[in-house]
Order: structure tokens, then C-alpha cells, then sequence
């Protein structure tokens, strides 16, 4: 269970996330990946993060079972460091690609939606099914994705779309085959390396200076929800019946 960096080429930095089964990341690994972002953001050398992932999927959100396991210290540890990891992604500063194959559901959005530009396969599905989950979050990320009521229908129903949808949204940059999915990645990350280093650090803090939502402070709203829902009692009865009949 990893979280890895490479440098393929002159300027671009490439961080991948490899947490068998599924990638969903327990608190150490949220905290694992702001970190490496943050270095890789901070590195002079560097022009372009592309962030991406190994195994069936981009992302599953965070590791259920080790909340479940250690209760509310891992909530509030992995709050924190989903927090980190998506703050991490949108403050990096140099434009950061997300390079999407397979589920990227919960976290996963989190870190798409704050990414500069999403590149997916063709069987890449995008969605928050946190409500079947006993959880709250990310909305403030899937609406950076889609227009303001299909995020909450797709919120309310836990509902997915897939990187074709998303594409005539024009929130995914390109959709290709799953094959062809990290030289996809590198193409545009070596398109935007080639620009002058100092003037895509400008760029990129000109550009979230301008956004219309504070990312961070939304997201952390959110997150009073989930904490509620946890104390309260209600999320561990959702998470109990999660898949059985009758629910």
C-alpha cells in the first residue's frame, strides 16, 4: 500500500495512489497523498502534476472499515485527511491532471473535482454513493463537475455518470481507452510543462483566486454534517444495512 512519485519526463511529476483492493485510502494514506502533491507542487523543477492510480479503480473513498474498526478517532482522522489530500490537489501550485480509469467514487471525487483537468477512460463512473454508506461529503467537488441539479440528484439518488457524460458536461477533457489512458495524461501534461514555469505558478494562483466557491471552506461544512451523522447514531445504522434486502 503505496503512494508514489515519478518524474517521466522534464517537468512533470506523476504521484500514483496503490491501495489494494480498491484504493480506498485509510487516514495514513489520505495524509500520504497531500504530501506528496505538496512536494511535488513545491519542487522548482516541476511544471505539471499528473495525479493517477493502479489497480481496478481511480478511487473508493476512504477505508469504511477502519473507521468502523477504530470509531470516531479514524473519522476524525480521515476528515482530516481527506481535508488535506483535496486541499493539497487544488492548492498545488502548478496545474495538477487527474488521470482517471475505472470507480472514482466518494474521495475520488473529491480529488477529480479539485484537480485542474480530468483525463478518463472509457469505463471511468464518477459518483458519490455516501448516502448508502452511512456518510456525508464531496458535493462541494461533484459540483465542480456537473451543473448544480444533477449534482443533487445524483447526491440524493448515490447514482453514477460516466467519463462520456462528463465529457458533454466538458468537465472531463478527454475520454479514451483504458490502454491509452496514462500516454493520454502525459500528452496534456507535457503540453502545459512546456510553458514558462514561473508564469504557470501565476496562472494557476490567478485562476483560484477567481473561482466563485471556497472549496476548502464548503468542503469543511460538509464535514460538520458527517460528524453529526456519526455521533448521532445514523450513520452506522445506514452503514449496518448497507446491501441487505429490506433497507
Amino acid at each position: 500500500m503505496t503512494v508514489s512519485t515519478s518524474s517521466p519526463e522534464k517537468g512533470i511529476r506523476v504521484v500514483t495512489v496503490d491501495f489494494p483492493p480498491v484504493n480506498a485510502l485509510p487516514v495514513d494514506g489520505w495524509f500520504a497523498l497531500a504530501d506528496a502533491v505538496r512536494a511535488a507542487g513545491r519542487d522548482p523543477e516541476v511544471r505539471c502534476v499528473v495525479l493517477a492510480a493502479e489497480g481496478r479503480g481511480f478511487n473508493a473513498g476512504v477505508d469504511i472499515k477502519e473507521i468502523q474498526a477504530r470509531g470516531s478517532d479514524a473519522l476524525v482522522g480521515v476528515n482530516r485527511g481527506c481535508f488535506e489530500a483535496f486541499s493539497a490537489v487544488y492548492d498545488c501550485e502548478v496545474p495538477v491532471v487527474a488521470a482517471v480509469h475505472g470507480f472514482c467514487l466518494g474521495g475520488g471525487i473529491g480529488l477529480a473535482g479539485n484537480a485542474d483537468v480530468v483525463v478518463a477512460s472509457e469505463d471511468a463512473t464518477f459518483g458519490l454513493p455516501e448516502l448508502d454508506r452511512g456518510a456525508l461529503g464531496a458535493a462541494t467537488h461533484l459540483a465542480r463537475l456537473v451543473p448544480q441539479h444533477l449534482m443533487r440528484a445524483l447526491y440524493f439518488t448515490s447514482r453514477t455518470v460516466t467519463a462520456a457524460e462528463l465529457h458533454t458536461h466538458g468537465s472531463v477533457w478527454r475520454v479514451v481507452p483504458r490502454a491509452e489512458l496514462a500516454d493520454a495524461a502525459l500528452e496534456l501534461a507535457r503540453e502545459i510543462a512546456a510553458k514558462d514555469g514561473e508564469l504557470l505558478r501565476l496562472a494557476k494562483a490567478a485562476i483560484n483566486g477567481i473561482d466563485p466557491v471556497d472549496v476548502r471552506r464548503s468542503y469543511r461544512f460538509e464535514q460538520g454534517f458527517t460528524y453529526e451523522a456519526s455521533t448521532a447514531g445514523v450513520a452506522d445504522r445506514v452503514r449496518d444495512r448497507f446491501g441487505k434486502e429490506g433497507r
